[in-house]
């Protein structure tokens, strides 16, 4: 059982203001989360009635994240889901059984979240706030449990297996009904303690489920343990000549191994969210404003905070560098092995390391706002969506109770009726019924897949951010590229600066503060604005208009500024225009680098069977010479947003399945209307691209791996799928036919299990295994 006290952590929540105002896309809006502090005085809170202090506010509303106490069969999935569904007021309650996880939503503020605890109580389920610390916590609990369980269980199995073997040989032999019940009674004084503390992680479960009303996997398990235990009882009491302690221990032996290694692999394939948490730093040395040095646990870190890094330690924030300069290690973030040089004015995040010189860093964002605990909580949020092949499993899981119970019933009465052999087979043969069937494989066969695949990715640097993103990915055959910022590094130079007048670039330069476009950002920085940013609206495709001394000012692309279409221009270099009232054009180029493996990602694109096009808004002799460089026929050059969603609309028409590849700051309609969308994103992006899939780095390689992985991906959940219809085919007919024991049903329902979920972890290997 899971511990009432929960020590809750006090997140650090900070907002910058800005005087200016600044009309900016919605997009760029959407931050982080704001995580709604718990109290300071929160140690013997009951978080089953008051999970209040865990509540986020998140965009269109709140979400909370639970962890389910007893979430122990594929069949408790719909149970919680239904019965949260009907609660006025949520708006989704997703179950997520590898993690042991109910994330629940709601957008109505006067929502009391106590109701959730309130109702999952009602059924038999015990809830409470989701925290890393606690969830490790109950983990290593409940392996003990087990582990101390299954240990008794295995002494018990093989005393009483010795005794069992001497009335076996007995029975065939001259072993006298005194001798033989003597030793049924000695197994009994070693099989009933066994069974009461050894089947407890099933009673307990079983106990909630019967006294909500509901029946669950360890309904049956229990039942066939106890049957086979009180008929042994029975026949010790008559002298009977068959006991059956070997098999009531012995079937609890193999469930207990067979859920204790599920559990463990369970946590093995949903530990890298863990494990990246577990590389923030545990405490961090703060400079205070008198110049002293003292020591702080990271997580009360606050915003402004000067800290100090030495080499060999992680950063313990996400901060700017004030003083210092030094090579970072951010594979964490980037996912890129080469170290990164930082020096004043550079962003560095929480859990990198810091390599080969002092940093002092003053923080911006710490604890549960920083880019680590974001990526972390990406993660497990895809975790929480359904996919279609998941849906599918739990409809199927859904049937499972009444029908194992009817079928063991028919079992017994079948036998009873049809053999001559007493009430002793038919009993077994029931009992072998109840746990041969349990669906535990059917269950797994999708979770497992989804948590080391997206486990996997975010290793190589590539966040999956909706459920059921990688089974769509694992179908398209066309991807369809967008050149800034994709096939390009993004982070194009200005070429031209010595032909522009310092007025000019100091305008344009405040003006290109208000949008998140490559070419604006790289004026930044070439031109660091003087100052605010003036009052202006955004067009997309077009540009920004700036309301300066009350005339309108733009700066964009030609057609925005008035600027003719030179129909001979052949100049490859990307551009912006500045348009005030009264005077010329200006006009500033720039050039941007192709990604490092642009054209071999194009080749790795075409040798896996996808047509591959590129739609971009800029000019046509720039999208021209790319596509001609990469080897791509298929171009269209001075598309605007409209034009990308018309063309990816007419290719859904054509029955085409597209992965959408662009910049998800400016081209999200496009990546809306695509059959699945990836974007690339520098780390302080992460939180505001709405993308199905995130990939980080220079590198369009990860995005080739991701491909791969998602169709690996489907091909384990079909083989799961199909180890499971194969399992159940063959193995109930069996039961029922009676050529099945207690103890074999066992082996085979938790090997089914362990089965499922290795196959599933062959996705983490890394080898040169090509997808299907």
């Amino acid at each position: 059982m899971m511990d009432d006290e929960i020590l809750a952590e006090a997140p650090s929540t900070s907002a910058k203001c800005c005087k200016s105002k600044q009309a900016v896309s919605p997009s760029a809006v959407s931050g982080p989360p704001v995580v709604q502090s718990p109290p300071a005085q929160t140690p013997h809170l009951d978080p089953a009635t008051d999970p209040t202090a865990y509540v986020k506010q998140v965009d269109g509303g709140f979400e909370l994240h639970l962890i389910v106490d007893n979430l122990t069969c594929p069949g408790c999935v719909p149970k919680i889901e239904d019965a949260l569904a009907v609660v006025p007021g949520i708006g989704t309650a997703r179950v997520n059984l590898s993690l042991g996880r109910l994330k629940v939503t709601w957008s109505d503020p006067a929502f009391d979240p106590r109701v959730v605890g309130e109702t999952l109580t009602r059924i038999g389920y015990r809830t409470i706030p989701y925290n890393a610390a606690v969830l490790d916590r109950l983990t290593d609990d409940q392996d003990r449990r087990l582990l101390r369980a299954l240990a008794v269980a295995g002494f018990a199995a093989a005393n009483i297996m010795l005794l069992s073997v001497s009335v076996w040989s007995g029975n065939v032999t001259d072993m006298g009904p005194a001798t033989r019940t003597l030793f049924h009674w000695i197994s009994a004084l070693i099989a009933l303690p066994t069974v009461v503390y050894s089947g407890q992680p099933f009673y307990r479960s079983a106990w909630s489920a019967l006294r909500a009303g509901r029946l669950n996997m360890d309904v049956p398990i229990s039942l066939a343990v106890l049957l086979a235990t009180s008929a042994s009882v029975m026949e010790s009491v008559l002298s009977g000549r068959y006991a059956y302690f070997d098999a009531a221990v012995g079937l609890l032996f193999f469930l207990l191994i067979g859920r204790y290694l599920d559990h463990r692999m369970r946590a093995r394939a949903t530990s890298v969210g863990s494990n990246l948490l577990a590389l923030k730093a545990v405490a961090a040395t703060v400079i205070t404003p008198d110049g002293r040095r003292t020591a702080l646990p990271a997580d009360q870190l606050r915003l402004g905070m000067i800290v100090a890094v030495v080499p060999g330690d992680r950063i313990p924030a996400d901060g700017t560098v004030a003083r210092g300069r030094s090579d970072v290690d951010a594979s964490l973030i980037t996912g890129e092995s080469t170290p990164v040089a930082v020096a004043p004015g550079d962003t560095v995040y929480a859990g990198t390391l810091c390599l080969s010189g002092p940093l002092e860093i003053t923080v911006d964002r710490a604890d549960r706002n920083t880019l680590l605990a974001q990526i972390v909580a990406l993660m497990e949020n895809a975790g929480q969506a359904k996919a279609r092949y998941t849906r599918l499993a739990d409809r199927m899981a859904r049937i499972y109770a009444p029908t194992v119970h009817v079928l063991a019933a028919s079992t017994f009465v079948g036998w009873l009726i049809f053999d001559s052999g007493g009430w002793h087979p038919a009993l077994m043969n029931a009992i072998a019924v109840l746990i041969i069937t349990c669906p535990c494989a059917l269950g797994l066969a999708v979770p497992m897949v989804q948590a080391v695949a997206t486990g996997r990715l975010l290793r190589s640097g590539v966040l999956v951010k909706s459920g059921d993103a990688l089974e769509r990915l694992s179908e398209i055959d066309t991807v369809v590229l967008d050149k800034t910022g994709t096939l390009t590094l993004g982070r194009p130079e200005l070429v031209n600066r010595d032909d522009l007048a310092a007025e000019d670039m100091a305008l344009a330069s405040c003006i290109a503060q208000g949008t998140r476009h490559p070419l604006a950002q790289a004026l930044v920085r070439a031109v660091p604005p003087a100052g605010p940013a003036p009052d202006m609206r955004e067009e997309p495709g077009l540009g920004l208009a700036a309301s300066i001394d009350g005339a309108e000012v733009r700066l964009g692309n030609r057609a925005w500024c008035g600027v003719a279409i030179d129909p001979e221009s052949d100049a490859v270099d990307s551009e912006l225009w500045l348009k005030r009232p009264n005077a010329a054009p200006v006009q500033f180029r720039f050039r941007d680098r192709l990604r490092p493996d642009a054209a071999a990602a194009v080749n790795a694109f075409r040798a896996r069977g996808l047509a591959v096009e590129m739609l971009s808004g800029d000019r046509i002799p720039v999208v021209t010479a790319m596509a001609k460089e990469l080897g791509i026929t298929e171009f269209t050059a001075a598309a605007r947003p409209q034009h990308k969603v018309a063309r990816l609309q007419t290719l859904a028409a054509r029955g085409r399945k597209v992965l959408m590849i662009g910049d998800g700051l400016n081209d999200a309609p496009a990546l809306a209307s695509a059959y699945v969308s990836i974007s690339p994103a520098l780390a302080s992006d992460i939180s505001q691209i709405a993308a199905d899939l995130i990939f980080r780095g220079e590198r369009l390689g990860s995005v080739v791996e991701a491909i791969d992985t998602a169709r690996r991906a489907r091909a384990r959940i079909f083989e799961n799928f199909g180890m499971s219809l194969v399992y159940n085919v063959l193995a109930v007919p069996i039961a029922v036919a009676g050529w099945v024991t207690p103890l074999i049903a066992a082996l085979a329902m938790s090997g089914s299990s362990i089965a499922v979920t290795l196959n599933a972890l062959r996705l983490a290997r890394r080898g040169p295994e090509r997808a299907p």
